[in-house]
């Protein structure tokens, strides 16, 4: 189909909630058996829909007065090595089949990074339902996602910790302090609000349990979100602030030998669990998550934290962004006692890489080193040694799907 002269962008309002419902269940073929599933009528997720159009920024195209293509943003806050960004979460990305190939989604999306860029959010991430597209769009990987089956037999057996593990709601006040200071400890962590946590416990069964575990003294120090189904143990998150909670979530798991065969969960720091476990022979797979894309390179170093134990640096970034302009250019950055700010100084030190590249770099999922072996960078091998003594190295755990 060509393109309509009369097509109109624009943020949606509240009036266009039954279009922007109709043209997600349609895109993500969400039927109503489904729905039925877990425990949802179309009206009520009609209704769990009013605060995003509301709290997000929500664009639309419009063919007339009907919506043919839409992006949301959800607006979060993230931890990048302990300092805390405002950023954008793009979701609920679609477009109605007889409208794509005209590039409407391409004007959606950087839209909305401008958006995000006044906004002061920059970086933003997303879910790929296609790596491929998104890398053209300047998107780059910065996250994995372990998956795991245990069998019962498997289940670590340890001595017991000297805490206790107690079942608590839904909406118990220290579970959710417990996911912020584990986010404020962890490079790469969503802080959630109350969008996100809406969003955290849309699709899950009444029958899904939170478990938390306390020291000796009734700290709480780590939580386990679960649900028994059919002899198997789905563990949606397991996060632990001492390793004293760890093992304790553990024993936890291990009281329920007799109704489970085999345990199944996801891990998002990128360290395998075979290694923790006495029995290791055990199924993992590992694929790529989150995309990440910096919205704004110098409003990103103006916040971002380097080795401070490492020399003063200065290096060149040559940064090449065919999507959004104010990215396309050369950034001289100086790096100074584990802090960032861009300078007009002189170096020899220059990096020539694009915007994904520099996003999957400075998130830490991938060496200067590394992204040089696969020509993603062009730079010496000095300022390539440089660049990997100066900056921190951890892959980002996101564990949250919006």
């Amino acid at each position: 189909m060509q393109p309509n002269a009369e097509y109109e962008i624009r943020n949606l309002k509240t009036d266009d909630l039954d279009q922007y419902n109709s043209l997600l269940r349609y895109a993500f073929q969400i039927t109503e058996q489904e729905l039925s599933t877990c425990g949802w009528r179309n009206d009520e997720i009609k209704q769990s829909k009013f605060p995003i159009l509301e709290r997000a920024d929500v664009l639309g195209c419009f063919d007339h007065e009907t919506l043919v293509s839409q992006v949301a943003v959800y607006p979060l806050k993230m931890n990048v090595y302990g300092a805390v960004y405002p950023i954008g979460f793009v979701t609920s990305v679609c477009t109605y089949p007889e409208y794509s190939g005209q590039g409407i989604m391409k004007k959606l999306m950087r839209q909305s990074l401008g958006h995000m860029r006044q906004r002061q959010q920059a970086l933003a991430l997303l879910f790929p339902y296609s790596i491929p597209l998104y890398r053209k769009m300047g998107w780059e990987i910065i996250s994995n996602k372990i998956t795991y089956s245990v069998k019962d037999r498997q289940i670590p057996t340890r001595a017991s910790a000297p805490g206790y593990v107690r079942r608590v709601s839904w909406e118990n006040e220290d579970f959710r302090n417990l996911h912020t200071q584990f986010a404020a400890a962890t490079h790469g962590c969503l802080f959630r609000n109350a969008l996100a946590w809406e969003e955290y416990w849309r699709w899950d069964e009444d029958d899904t349990v939170v478990a938390m575990y306390r020291d000796a003294n009734g700290k709480p120090s780590g939580y386990m979100v679960y649900l028994i189904k059919d002899d198997i143990m789905h563990i949606k998150e397991m996060i632990s602030l001492t390793q004293e909670a760890h093992e304790g979530l553990w024993e936890y798991i291990r009281a329920h030998d007799s109704m489970i065969d085999e345990v199944r969960g996801s891990s998002y720091s990128s360290e395998p669990i075979a290694f923790e476990l006495e029995d290791g022979d055990i199924r993992e797979t590992i694929r790529p998550y989150i995309m990440g894309r910096i919205v704004d390179v110098e409003h990103f170093f103006s916040k971002y934290h380097c080795d401070p134990t490492e020399e003063d640096t200065t290096i060149a970034f040559e940064v090449e962004d065919g999507f959004l302009p104010w990215n396309n250019k050369t950034f001289t950055v100086h790096f100074h006692e584990g802090k960032c700010r861009l300078t007009d100084r002189q170096t020899h030190h220059r990096v020539r890489l694009s915007i994904a590249t520099l996003t999957t770099l400075l998130l830490g999922y991938k060496t200067a080193a590394k992204l040089a072996s696969l020509q993603r960078i062009t730079a010496s091998r000095e300022s390539i040694t440089m660049l990997d003594n100066i900056l921190l190295h951890e892959i980002p755990y996101i564990s949250d799907y919006i």
